[in-house]
This record gives structure tokens, sequence and C-alpha cells, in this order.
């Protein structure tokens, strides 16, 4: 009986959708495949279809990636399931190493893979995501030579292009925020782990490359940027007690200046800025965390976490 089921979203993917199913089917270990598709019109579903051994599950319209993967995981029945974002192209022993290093630690909510940039394979797409006191969620290792990160390590949250994640978890923890629609739902997530004392890991034995951005357009666009900008509002207000987000907004203030001058000059200021706007719009709208007493600890160990990876950021 196969423990693992690899979940992939796809939107628009004819270009990568085939390479990413073949390397699938090469693996080490079996594992169970479902596609949920946001009603894509690329004719990436007829490629689909051709797979006999993969699931597909077609919605009405594109939902995103939050509600995609939300259906995915109810309909799994193994133990484990894996996120993989349409542009990837998997290693023969991805899933096994990613089911080997989630299976080992019965405290761990997910375990993050090594993404490798597709076009410059030597070099690290993420090895985890981190967050900061910043308000700043970042991919650790971007851009960096891969070799620098085979090590195991423990991070904030995994990325959830490419992750193994303890299905039976998602229902403590709650399933991803579908205000998110995409971007930063995965550290919100992790996040909610974090709190509840689950670990979130970092393996290199598990690699990936991966394409990036391959249905949104690029690193930088002004769907991504207005997003990502709005959903750095709603993580912090969900996710922090008030107590927390006064300690840090002096941290805030500089971190989302720096950011708006960031995108100011790349000509995504206009962006930016309304993604902030509907950021504190979407936290009136939106569903806080509730703190609970129990855990004091482990917030008291996350926000240390917040400081040293913001130190981390600027100086590493």
């Amino acid at each position: 009986m196969r423990e693992v089921t690899v979940i992939i979203p796809n939107y628009n993917g004819k270009e990568y959708i085939k390479d990413c199913l073949d390397s699938l089917l090469e693996q080490t270990m079996e594992a169970e495949i479902l596609i949920v598709d946001n009603a894509s019109e690329d004719g990436s579903k007829d490629i689909i279809r051709q797979y006999e051994s993969v699931k597909l599950v077609e919605l009405s319209q594109n939902f995103g990636f939050c509600h995609a993967v939300n259906e995915g995981i109810r309909l799994t029945k193994t133990k484990y399931l894996i996120l993989l974002n349409n542009d990837t192209k998997a290693t023969p022993t991805f899933v096994e190493e990613l089911y080997k290093a989630i299976d080992a630690h019965d405290d761990t909510f997910s375990v993050a893979s090594k993404m490798l940039q597709m076009n410059a394979p030597d070099r690290i797409d993420s090895a985890g995501d981190l967050y900061c006191a910043l308000g700043w969620a970042f991919s650790l290792g971007k851009d960096k030579k891969s070799t620098k990160y085979d090590k195991e390590s423990v991070i904030f949250s995994a990325c959830g292009g490419a992750a193994i994640y303890r299905k039976e978890l998602f229902e403590q923890i709650g399933y991803f925020d579908e205000l998110h629609f995409t971007y930063l739902e995965d550290v919100d997530v992790g996040y909610r782990a974090r709190i509840m004392g689950y670990v979130n890991r970092y393996t290199p034995k598990a690699v990936v490359y991966h394409a990036g951005s391959g249905s949104t357009g690029g690193r930088y666009n002004p769907f991504k940027v207005r997003l990502a900008s709005r959903n750095s509002w709603y993580v912090i207000y969900k996710n922090m007690p008030a107590l927390q987000i006064l300690i840090n907004l002096p941290f805030f203030i500089i971190g989302f200046g720096i950011k708006a001058l960031f995108f100011i000059l790349k000509g995504y200021g206009r962006e930016y800025l309304s993604g902030m706007k509907r950021g504190y719009l979407m936290c009136v709208a939106g569903r806080k965390y509730p703190f609970d007493s129990r855990f004091v600890k482990n917030y008291f160990r996350i926000q240390l976490e917040l400081w040293l990876n913001m130190f981390r950021r600027i100086f590493g």
C-alpha cells in the first residue's frame, strides 16, 4: 500500500507538465499522483489524460493554488502528501528521500526539498523558507551555489512548491488559507505548525529542478508583487498576538519601507502599494489564528528566530 500522494496544482502548465509527470513515473518509490486543475485552457489537461495512472480533478474556474491544494488534500488517503509545482522535474529518488526524512521524525509537519534552478542547476532556487522580524519571507539559499546547502536543517517553513507534509496534522493546524489565493500560504501554514510545536525541516537528498513562476510570469510581475505584498500583511495579522505585533512594529515599518522603495525602483511601486492597501482590508476581513496560552514558549522561540533570521537576511 502506497504511503505518499503527490498533489500537483495545475493552471496552464502545458510547457512543463509532461516532464514533471515523466519524472514522477521514474521514481524509486511509487506514489499516488493527483492533479487538481484550475480550469486550464492551454491543452495541458489533454496531456495529463494520456497518463492512465494519474488522477485528474477538474475545477470549474481558477480558484488559485490554495483551493486546488486543499481539494487535493481532502481527497488524499495516504499518510503523507507531497505538494509539487507543475513546472518542476524531480530526480529519481525525490519521493523516497522526502518520505524517509519525514517518517524519521514524529514531531515534523513538513520537509522541504532541495529546489534547484532549472536553467542554472548548480544554483539554489529554495532550500526552505525563512521568515524574519522585518515581515519578510525569503527562500533560503536563493541563487547561491547548491553545494552550500548539503546538510539537513530545521527551517521556518517548507516551500509548498516541492515539499512533503504529514496529512493528519492538517486536521489540527488547518488547511491552506484560501484568502491567500497564492503566495506565502506555505509560510502561513508552516507558521501555524510552529505555534503548535511542530517542526519544519529541509533535506538536501530530495532534489527537484524548478523553472520558477511557470504559470505567473517570472520572478517579478504585477500579479506576484501585488499578491505577495497583500499576503505579507495577512501573515503578520493572522499569526502574531497583538503584543508580538507591537514589539515588531518598528521592524515592520523598516521592512515594508525598504520593499516599497525596491519595487518603486523596479517599476512596480503602484502594484506594491496597492497590495499593501489590499492587505489591510484583508486583515479586516480575515481570520486571526487564536492565541493559546499553552503555546507561550513556542511564541517566544518563534520571536527569537524572527530576530535571528533578520540578522541572517541582512548580513548573510
